[in-house]
């Protein structure tokens, strides 16, 4: 569902008295059966519009709630350029632009400049401090696919380096933490699974449509993982690393222990990728507690030390 499409949708029902499925089918190249879904979301945004059948029936927008540039706040208008500007710089594409341009259509001229200024108070800026993969035209062609409900083919690396061939549904696009993934059933798997962008490789959209199912979501799921397994540790840090470690928690978790240092409630799930981050602090980070989690970086450092024969 375009937003560019619904955006034109609320401007035409703002201008004309009423106008038929029939109609603005033509006129935005879709079904009549696409529009009527695009109305059922108009009307959830909060927007009554109201169907009439027959002769000269159609859509409108109730009389008592048509608007004019004014029924906008300063504030109303600058939290929508925000996020269109957030999602411009997220994602490209034409129908982003497009809804942007006409959310700024609505500013009276007199107003412009409150407006832009309060817009530009907050930036929206996914992307990392070093230069990574752009995987910017993977994002444009999961979105074709999304559109059209055509399968995805790719490699994927999972845990551990080991590398397979996917097929999958695409379902959503999820932005987390600043990296991007695709929430899709794996006809490998046989299962929704959430990829990570970044490890696919080869990614072609394939002629074959499919039927969409059920789908989860992703992120409450994520959440309630997360719950289950994350628990805290204790550290002691120097406070050379303060800033570093400030990436995984909030300045609450840390307790000065001496000038130098804190003691920090550091959250932690036991795998890989959480001991390769407490590794990665060095000499300037000590894990106390809990016994098990201290036991295994003393394993974990010592097999580094066999590496390089230290201690031999």
């Amino acid at each position: 569902m375009k937003i560019d499409r619904l955006v034109s949708i609320i401007l035409i029902l703002l201008d004309k008295k009423r106008i038929g499925a029939r109609e603005l089918a033509d006129l935005f190249e879709v079904s009549p059966r696409t529009i009527y879904r695009d109305m059922d979301a108009i009307n959830m945004a909060g927007i009554p519009v109201r169907s009439t059948s027959g002769v000269g029936g159609g859509f409108e927008i109730m009389p008592e709630y048509k608007m004019d540039k004014k029924f906008f706040s300063a504030d109303d208008l600058s939290a929508l350029l925000m996020g269109l500007s957030g999602l411009s710089g997220m994602v490209q594409g034409d129908e982003v632009v497009h809804a942007l341009a006409k959310v700024k259509s609505f500013i009276p001229a007199e107003r412009a400049k409150e407006i832009e200024d309060k817009a530009n108070q907050i930036r929206f800026d996914p992307g990392q401090w070093t230069e990574n993969r752009n995987i910017q035209p993977y994002l444009e062609l999961i979105r074709s696919a999304l559109q059209e409900n055509r399968l995805l083919l790719f490699e994927y690396v999972a845990h551990h380096g080991n590398k397979t061939v996917r097929t999958a549904e695409p379902y959503q696009l999820v932005l987390k933490g600043s990296h991007w993934y695709l929430q899709g059933y794996c006809h490998l798997r046989k299962d929704f699974r959430l990829f990570r962008i970044s490890r696919m490789s080869g990614l072609k959209i394939l002629d074959e449509t499919f039927t969409p199912r059920n789908c989860p979501e992703p992120m409450s799921d994520f959440t309630e993982t997360l719950e289950n397994i994350q628990i805290k540790i204790k550290l002691r840090i120097h406070k050379s690393i303060l800033d570093r470690v400030l990436d995984y928690c909030s300045f609450e978790d840390f307790l000065p222990d001496d000038d130098s240092h804190y003691i920090v409630d550091f959250p932690f799930i036991e795998n890989d990728y959480h001991y390769d981050i407490l590794l990665g602090f060095g000499d300037q980070c000590e894990c106390l507690a809990p016994p098990h989690i201290r036991e295994n970086m003393k394993r974990k450092i010592y097999d580094i030390a066999a590496i390089y024969n230290i201690g031999n």
